[in-house]
């Protein structure tokens, strides 16, 4: 069975982040047929996030579940021109390797559109090192971009919603062909 693994690298709760991964894994669990897990690092002990407690007991869940993940979606604000400190603490905490395999999409959010080259040159390389070779095209919205309704849902301008759309369409079909060339090394072999 294929799994996505949303990573919510926001710090605060609700955030406008957290609801635009909030409104992607929707779309892949009912339009797409993909059921998605999402994980919130803030939720994470910081004493464990701070002092790079490896083997924490708190960890083991969202490693387990990142290990089963044939696709991650990983959701970051970006402040001072780059991605959160709770999700770098997050990231250094996982195995060498533990984005290989996998198809990776960045999604950022922003206060200006000055800060849409933080995902290229400051994330890309982290996810890169952690074993990402398909890593698709970022979905950055600038915060004006989204707004979050009385209700808790998520209304995007239109521009934004379409672009998530596409790069989702994407990201499943990419999803559902790693899939299909592992089933076929695994008869192969």
């Amino acid at each position: 069975m294929t799994n996505i693994l949303a990573i919510a690298g926001s710090p605060s709760h609700p955030s406008r982040t957290y609801a635009i991964l909030e409104y992607a894994a929707q779309i892949l669990s009912q339009q797409k047929n993909l059921p998605t897990n999402i994980i919130s690092v803030r939720d994470l002990p910081a004493e464990d996030l701070a002092y790079g407690r490896y083997d924490s007991a708190a960890l083991q869940q969202p490693k387990a579940l990142l290990e089963k993940a044939s696709g991650v979606i990983i959701a970051t604000p970006i402040y001072k021109a780059a991605y959160t400190g709770v999700l770098k603490a997050f990231l250094d905490l996982l195995p060498q390797k533990a984005l290989a395999g996998k198809v990776v999409l960045p999604i950022a959010t922003g206060g200006t559109i000055a800060h849409l080259l933080s995902v290229e040159y400051a994330l890309k390389p982290v996810l890169a090192e952690l074993g990402a070779r398909h890593i698709l095209s970022t979905v950055y919205a600038v915060d004006k971009q989204i707004q979050i309704q009385s209700d808790g849902s998520v209304q995007l301008d239109e521009e934004i919603d379409q672009r998530l759309q596409d790069v989702l369409k994407e990201f499943a079909l990419a999803v559902n062909h790693s899939q299909n060339v592992a089933k076929e090394f695994v008869h192969a072999g």
